[in-house]
């Protein structure tokens, strides 16, 4: 089975996330300040007349990513057997290592692969889930990924509204200990917060002050508490000083670079993301690598395309069951309406491949 052609598209959508002013003008969302949610789609035809999705992260980047694709990998994709995956990435991820290990290359690399996955499991005629060991549950419980926004009233309104959704695992991407306080105050106790705080201390005294600071407040994680993100020493150091669980790797471009931070014992929870890291091949290495270390998978995934649903029969398939990260982003035309959690579960399909069609 030959590939004939890879493509990419991009998919944008206005979005509303909870604060409709926004802290820098009209509806720009989080740190990012993001003006509409885009999608970049990467699609895998062959001669046996199967097609594969997949999605690149992602964000404000997908146009660069979309031209890594179709300039750069495409043309060495074609005339190849869409059946050996393990091969085909080996091959290009050799070929293409000079342009970096990281970045718009390697999340055009993490699409092809996601949709490599999709076709096999086309072929086979199983969803993906049976590929990968086999569904233990017919949903995932979802947790909501809030965007940043920098003021407690704000924090506390929409930390309600995601409870009053059925969420019962929230994530913040505040650095504020006073938006923090207003989530804790608006959520139930029992309900865990985790805490993105996105590389903010520039050293391990600060970070873990940080973490001291938010202990007791039901906290499961701290997430990349320090920078840089590669400073696996660093994140060790405040792991072990810290008083709360913590949690890495979404920035991390392969799995010997996530190897090596289990190594450092740097996390309690590591998230390797799809979209970013080499793919659904990556992801399933970074699995057994965590086994080995006792050390919680719960996948980085704020986005809503193939990246988000290949995550999802990942998440099914888990021996443990660990939560969906879902962006608090309500989307005018979201790419998979079936993938919008309800009563804060996301169900798993059954169809062969990813399971959903995209329209």
């Amino acid at each position: 089975m030959r590939i004939t052609a890879v493509t990419g598209q991009v998919r944008s959508t206005p979005f509303t996330y909870g604060n409709p002013a926004g802290p820098h003008g009209a509806n720009r969302g989080g740190n990012l300040h993001l003006r509409d949610i885009d999608t970049l789609l990467v699609k895998v035809e062959t001669d046996a007349g199967i097609t594969g999705w997949g999605e690149g992260f992602g964000f404000n980047l997908v146009r660069t990513t979309h031209r890594a694709l179709e300039e750069l990998i495409a043309p060495a994709c074609l005339g190849e057997d869409a059946r050996d995956i393990a091969g085909l990435m080996r091959r290009l991820q050799r070929r293409f290592h000079n342009f970096g290990r990281n970045g718009a290359v390697t999340f055009a690399l993490s699409g092809i692969d996601i949709a490599l996955w999709d076709i096999a499991a086309k072929a086979a005629g199983k969803p993906l889930h049976a590929l990968l060991g086999g569904k233990r549950r017919d949903r995932v419980p979802a947790y909501a990924s809030l965007l940043r926004y920098g003021d407690p009233a704000l924090v506390g309104r929409n930390v309600a509204e995601v409870v009053a959704r059925g969420y019962r695992r929230i994530k913040l991407h505040e650095v504020d200990l006073g938006c923090i306080r207003a989530a804790r105050d608006a959520a139930p106790p029992e309900v865990p917060l985790m805490l993105d705080i996105n590389c903010h201390h520039d050293t391990v005294e600060q970070a873990v002050e940080f973490c001291r600071a938010v202990r007791g407040m039901n906290v499961r994680w701290v997430e990349e508490p320090v920078w840089p993100p590669e400073d696996f020493p660093a994140i060790a150091a405040v792991r072990a000083a810290g008083g709360v669980g913590i949690a890495a790797g979404e920035c991390l471009g392969s799995p010997e670079s996530i190897g090596a931070m289990l190594a450092a014992g740097a996390v309690d929870v590591v998230q390797p993301s799809v979209t970013k890291l080499g793919g659904l091949s990556a992801m399933l290495a970074v699995r057994d690598m965590a086994a080995r270390h006792g050390v919680a998978l719960v996948p980085h995934c704020p986005y809503f395309g193939p990246g988000l649903l290949a995550t999802l029969h990942v998440l099914a398939a888990a021996e443990v069951e660990e939560p969906l990260e879902y962006y608090f982003a309500d989307l005018a035309r979201p790419v998979y309406p079936a993938l919008v959690p309800l009563d804060g579960h996301v169900a798993v399909p059954d169809a062969p491949g990813l399971g959903l069609e995209l329209h």
